[in-house]
């Protein structure tokens, strides 16, 4: 007998019951896409943020919530695709141009252990230059050097770029990524990022992620990470060029490939190698630890950032006197995916930018609907630590990263950087108990006493000018003046 099951749904009741809403926040129903859509058009934003924060409190309680302490180190920013919203990747030939020799990885992790960190994120652009056999090194080589320090590592778009580069045996692509996988998952891979999830919808996907994977990879890459017991994210950008009713399929395109990670896990065992553990989803239990199963721990979604972009370049939507009527991505988007670009003329041509209200209103949903995920983060970093705080009373549970270092959401003009006193402070202003995590969301350390990070500070001023390292050429650092700093 299976330990999940998935919430019923309730389609004939209107998406704003009161009863409904009551039985998801106990985790007793769950949203149709047709209700959460209507949720998100027509709900007040304060209204949909109590509900929100209700369930998050039974999920996490009332009195904490987390962060963890990590560095995001971007290997490469040598890469194939051509994705329009990104101004991080480079062809190779650039001066700009860099790959990390594995020595000056490990110099960045062990400035990451001096501070207490615990986990490095790492990912790069996908380039083929690189074979099998350097990350196979590079993986060996942290763990030996740092054995008990997580390595978070190389996003869904990146293992298919594996797959067509190292040509691993195997009839079907998860043949193939698992072949993959394994091979550095053996050599100190512990889990996998959710980058690259943009938006899954087709229509959008095509415009904006030129060469990179479509959502059947992304989310089959993540399967395979699952049946090997891996703990993983999911991601979604937005606030582009597609409709609101794609943010809702992209979060059901995650959901339902949760409820099969957590059904085949608590039916029975995967890759005997590893153990499931950690929080699973709807409440802070774990299935059996006998079952070797992973699955999604964390849902992050973030607006996208357009300076230095060609998506950046293109025109906001009624900009000019002759744009009215329907967003182009309203008129294609369609809840099942299916949406035709060629509903609407101007369809990738016009984007509709997201701001403060239209995040915390993104993120409100993404906790109601996502009834099967455990954790949902703040985007500071692109939002802002202010707004980042707010999250927090939107169903949002963890502030995610102390930020030492980021190249990719910099790149694109967005450069915020708090240290580990500050994010404890935000997190306590917000009326909540500061805790350190791990990559499972078990807590490391509660800081409730006067020794916390955050009490021990006399003088913020000296936390409101630190700099954000940001990789520059391949053999020379440099730092990034804030763009925005924290003003607590």
């Amino acid at each position: 007998m299976p330990l999940y099951a998935p919430p019923i749904e309730h389609p004939h009741l209107p998406a704003a019951d009161p009863g409904l809403l009551a039985a998801v926040v106990r985790g007793e129903a769950r949203l149709t896409p047709e209700q959460a859509f209507d949720l998100f058009r027509t709900m007040p934003l304060t209204a949909l943020g109590r509900w929100a924060d209700a369930r998050c409190r039974a999920v996490h309680g009332g009195a904490i919530r987390t962060y963890v302490i990590d560095r995001n180190v971007n290997y490469t920013n040598v890469c194939n695709a051509r994705c329009t919203f990104c101004a991080f990747r480079r062809d190779g030939d650039e001066d700009d141009a860099y790959t990390l020799e594995p020595s000056q990885v490990l110099e960045k992790i062990g400035e990451l252990v001096a501070i207490g960190g615990t986990q490095v994120l790492m990912q790069g652009g996908m380039n083929p230059a690189l074979p099998l056999e350097w990350y196979v090194r590079l993986l060996r080589s942290i763990k030996d050097r740092f054995p008990g320090v997580h390595v978070h590592a190389f996003s869904p778009p990146e293992f298919i770029e594996f797959v067509h580069f190292f040509d691993p045996p195997g009839s079907t692509l998860e043949d193939k990524l698992r072949w993959v996988m394994v091979r550095l998952r053996d050599a100190g891979l512990d889990s996998i990022p959710g980058g690259g999830g943009e938006i899954f919808a087709p229509a959008v996907r095509r415009k904006i992620g030129l060469g990179k994977c479509d959502a059947e990879a992304w989310l089959t890459t993540m399967y395979v990470a699952h049946t090997l017991g891996m703990f993983t994210s999911a991601t979604m950008m937005f606030g582009h060029i597609e409709g609101y009713a794609d943010r809702v399929h992209h979060m059901r395109l995650v959901r339902e490939w949760q409820d099969r990670a957590l059904l085949e896990g608590s039916e029975g065992p995967g890759d005997q190698g590893i153990k499931a553990r950690g929080p699973t989803a709807s409440n802070p239990r774990s299935l059996d630890p006998s079952v070797p199963f992973g699955h999604y721990v964390s849902f992050i979604s973030w607006p996208f950032q357009r300076e230095n972009t060609p998506l950046g370049r293109v025109k906001d939507w009624l900009s000019r006197a002759e744009d009215s009527g329907e967003f182009p991505g309203d008129a294609v988007a369609r809840l099942d995916g299916t949406g035709d670009p060629k509903a609407h003329a101007e369809f990738g041509r016009r984007v509709r930018m997201s701001g403060s209200t239209d995040y915390l209103r993104t993120q409100a949903l993404s906790r109601l609907f996502l009834d099967n995920i455990y954790s949902i983060g703040a985007s500071w970093v692109t939002m802002g630590p202010h707004v980042g705080q707010v999250a927090l009373l939107y169903g949002a549970n963890d502030m995610g990263s102390v930020m030492m270092e980021e190249n990719v959401v910099s790149a694109a003009g967005t450069t915020y950087c708090l240290d580990e006193a500050l994010l404890c402070r935000l997190i306590r202003g917000a009326g909540f108990v500061p805790a350190q995590r791990d990559n499972v969301y078990d807590v490391l350390r509660v800081h409730d006493g006067p020794d916390s990070p955050d009490l021990r500070v006399t003088d913020w001023s000296r936390h409101r000018t630190k700099r954000l390292h940001v990789e520059r050429k391949p053999t020379a650092n440099a730092d990034a003046a804030l763009t925005v700093s924290a003003k607590p």
